[in-house]
């Protein structure tokens, strides 16, 4: 069962429709690695394993737990910066391509199902994306969605916001601010959507409403009455 957050400090798990969250709502902010984009981490960290670099695990036991990959997301290194930084955690001798290979391994594609609902979403709300994520893996997930559907995934989106071009990662409360006055919107008139229940906290923490995407459930089931 899904919680929806109402304010930092409570929560209520939901009993009504999902609908009935959507009363009032004019946004609705998408995170993307494991909301619209599949994902799968322990790829990545397989092959950065495969490539000598020792197993440092982070956010939610599925990450690199070192500043390379953080200075990358907020845009402060360059992704030769990254390449080299990289470089200095592994044993072996390794390519700028086999870097990138082991980096963007954990991307994997978009369900059309999910590309279904952006288009039909759109046509009652402003949708915007914003996502923690760096150079390499934007270059990346986007070529994935053109190669899939033919089209730029930016057009299902009012705006984009990636972490690295913004200069701030979720859940600070900068980050938050930051999208609100880019994107003029007004935080009582928007949901958030993430699978990261910090991430979540966060931006409620800022006047927006917030809905944690649990693991095992996806964002289609939430939104049938559009599909």
């Amino acid at each position: 069962m899904p919680f929806y957050f109402h304010n930092f400090s409570t929560f209520v798990i939901l009993t009504i429709n999902f609908m009935e969250i959507l009363k009032g709502i004019r946004n609705i902010v998408f995170d993307l690695g494991g909301v619209l984009l599949n994902i799968n981490p322990k790829r990545t960290i397989e092959a950065f394993g495969q490539l000598g670099m020792e197993q440092l695990i982070g956010d939610k036991g599925l990450t690199y737990d070192h500043a390379i990959f953080y200075l990358m997301e907020q845009g402060k290194i360059t992704p030769d910066q990254f390449r080299d930084g990289v470089r200095k955690l592994l044993t072996n001798e390794v390519t700028n391509e086999q870097i990138d290979l082991a980096w963007t391994a954990m991307l994997l594609d978009f369900p059309k199902i999910r590309v279904e609902l952006l288009q039909k979403l759109s046509h009652k709300f402003d949708l915007y994306l914003f996502s923690n994520t760096n150079a390499i893996h934007v270059e990346k997930y986007q070529s994935i969605f053109r190669n899939q559907h033919g089209f730029e995934v930016s057009s299902l989106f009012k705006k984009v916001f990636h972490s690295n071009e913004i200069g701030y990662r979720k859940p600070t409360f900068e980050s938050y601010q930051e999208i609100i006055l880019l994107s003029g919107i007004r935080p009582e008139e928007s949901l958030f959507i993430d699978d990261s229940l910090p991430n979540v906290e966060g931006a409620i923490a800022c006047g927006l409403k917030g809905f944690w995407l649990q693991p095992g459930e996806k964002v289609e089931e939430f939104f049938e009455q559009y599909l």
